[in-house]
């Protein structure tokens, strides 16, 4: 399901059914209830613009909790939702890399093999053992927790090729670091995710990544240090999560998510806000109860809202020769309360890695603005020679549908190109590599280095795993000696 999708048809759904009416008051909603325990407390009532500013603030604090929500419901939850993968603390591999058919994470990567642990830290922490993998293999596991913190790595560049053991704490967990662990991470979440990534060469490597994939384990603290279990974390009522979900309210994801993310010093403020007009881990918003006054506030809070994030993504990185460059993804030190980052991060493209980790230009436009459309144009992407992506593990680009963010069905099964695919690749005279970007073959002769484009709006990323930290350098974000080159209409 595509996330931008259910957020604009809850926004625009309840938007057609609310504006038109006119204002009135419903006693019983959850807002008038915080105003009435407000009033009786001497605390000042927020009035119905305010409502709509906080409501506003709330919606891009809240849009990657939920988000984050949402992929965890259909990938750890439901069984059913045709996107499930495993319960919580078992870890699922993927024997292949994603296709147009995944379509729980908008943006996914189709370079690396995915294993994917939900983590329940609940009860107690997890000990996440990796086996010794061949220093030419990337591999990495990237931590992130429900406030889609990347909180944590081990792999290639983080922690090297050695097998270790590292433990995955909650966020109140007091204990010591046992012996035999290299290192603890701690998630501000209770519940969180481990993503693995591990490098596929070419379609005969897949053994070879089902070999490292075994590797990798799970078990929890007690198990790892031969002690007896603590007691099992209460059961949970998920609320579900499905194409219905534009038709019910945001806000009451956002308080169940909530209860499992403790704030922080950064989120006070907000918290204390969203509390003002009924909203937060220990209340329970029902937008369908609220007063039609209310209701026209909260919607156009959220669509307001929405459309700033949108704007941020587009303004808010630096344009290189058309290609957006910059750095979205980190821990809480990095978004250190500026919620509008973490949002635009999440909509971009959520659970993507730290700069240091991967970076990723990516383009709807050519270097002039005029938007991408394989319906109309043809287009090419020249490297000059030694003018490859700078990286020390390997570089892709990748093809999406403009509209869904969604990889595409192509008749050669190809969504990306990257730098493992370069023998078989065709190199100009001059040393240069040049991709052919379009909906049609560009000939058997040029075939090799055609990225097939949807008949439509195009969305391109380039992946740059662990990319070089000196020049040439992609490095730091937005202002690196090395910038993505131009496309080209080359019909």
């Amino acid at each position: 399901m595509n996330k931008n999708a259910w957020l604009a048809g809850l926004v625009l759904a309840a938007a057609g059914s609310t504006l038109l009416l006119s204002a009135c008051t419903h006693p019983g909603d959850t807002i008038s209830q915080a105003e009435q325990t407000d009033r009786q407390a001497g605390v000042t009532v927020p009035g119905i613009e305010e409502t709509k500013a906080i409501a506003e603030e709330g919606f891009i604090y809240g849009l990657p909790i939920v988000m984050n929500y949402a992929v965890m419901y259909e990938y750890a939850v439901d069984r059913n939702s045709g996107q499930y993968k495993a319960p919580f603390n078992q870890i699922f591999n993927e024997a292949r890399v994603f296709t147009y058919k995944d379509t729980a994470i908008i943006t996914p990567n189709s370079d690396t093999p995915y294993s994917l642990l939900w983590m329940d830290l609940r009860a107690e922490p997890l000990v996440l053992s990796v086996p010794a993998v061949d220093k030419h293999r990337y591999y990495s596991v990237m931590l992130n927790d429900g406030n889609t913190f990347n909180y944590g790595y081990i792999g290639s560049r983080a922690t090297g090729s050695e097998a270790g053991d590292y433990l995955v704490v909650g966020p109140n967990w007091k204990g010591e670091t046992p012996a035999g662990i290299k290192k603890v991470f701690h998630s501000t979440t209770d519940f969180s995710l481990a993503a693995y990534r591990t490098q596929l060469i070419d379609a005969k490597d897949m053994p070879n990544v089902v070999k490292v994939q075994a590797g990798y384990k799970v078990q929890p603290l007690s198990a790892y240090l031969k002690q007896p279990a603590p007691a099992a974390a209460p059961a949970i009522n998920f609320p579900k999560i499905d194409k219905d979900l534009v038709k019910t309210n945001f806000f009451e994801y956002l308080d169940f998510a909530l209860q499992f993310a403790p704030p922080g010093p950064e989120e006070k403020a907000i918290r204390a806000k969203l509390a003002s007009i009924g909203i937060g881990p220990d209340k329970q918003f029902n937008f369908k109860d609220l007063s039609l006054e209310h209701k026209a506030a909260i919607v156009l809070a959220m669509k307001d809202g929405d459309s700033k994030v949108d704007k941020y993504l587009a303004a808010g990185m630096k344009n290189i020769n058309g290609w957006s460059v910059g750095s979205l993804f980190g821990d809480r030190a990095f978004y250190s309360g500026d919620w509008i980052k973490r949002a635009a991060a999440a909509k971009g493209g959520i659970y993507g890695n730290d700069a240091v980790e991967a970076m990723y230009p990516l383009t709807k436009t050519l270097a002039n603005g005029d938007v991408l459309d394989g319906s109309k144009h043809k287009y090419t992407l020249t490297f000059a020679k030694g003018q490859f992506p700078p990286v020390n593990a390997f570089w892709s680009v990748t093809m999406y549908d403009g509209k869904t963010q969604f990889l595409i069905k192509n008749p050669i099964n190809r969504y990306l190109i990257n730098s493992p695919m370069l023998p078989g690749m065709q190199i100009n005279p001059d040393g240069s590599l040049t991709l052919y970007i379009q909906k049609d073959s560009p000939g058997k002769a040029r075939q090799s280095n055609w990225l097939p484009a949807p008949d439509g709006p195009i969305y391109l990323v380039m992946r740059l795993y662990w990319p070089r930290a000196t020049a040439p350098s992609i490095l730091p974000p937005g202002a690196g000696s090395w910038q993505p080159p131009a496309l080209k209409v080359a019909d």
